[in-house]
């Protein structure tokens, strides 16, 4: 897949933080790794960025501190989950959410 650009998305279901993985081809077309390990493939990048919007998913590079205080972390200290594969990125894309003092 020829890769113009990765966006990373996140949302807050109770306790727990959800990541999701918007890649945008060259060509114009987009998937979404999710939680679950699928990839969604899309005909526009819009049309991805409106299913993760109605998913109530955030992108990760818009959010200011007081949109991270909504979901409950610290900027500062958190960041998208990394791995070799994805297999192996799956594993980390759901997360405890971290405790606030």
């Amino acid at each position: 897949m020829n890769q113009a650009y990765v966006q990373w998305w996140l949302a807050s279901l109770g306790t727990v933080l959800v990541w999701a993985r918007m890649t945008v081809t060259e060509h114009g077309t987009a998937s979404v790794f999710d939680c679950d390990g699928n990839t969604l493939t899309y005909d526009s990048e819009d049309s991805a960025r409106a299913a993760l919007l109605d998913a109530d998913f955030h992108a990760w590079d818009g959010l200011d501190e007081d949109d991270a205080a909504q979901l409950g972390i610290d900027l500062s200290t958190h960041a998208p989950p990394q791995a070799d594969n994805d297999a192996d990125l799956r594993e980390r894309m759901m997360e405890k959410r971290p405790r606030t003092q």
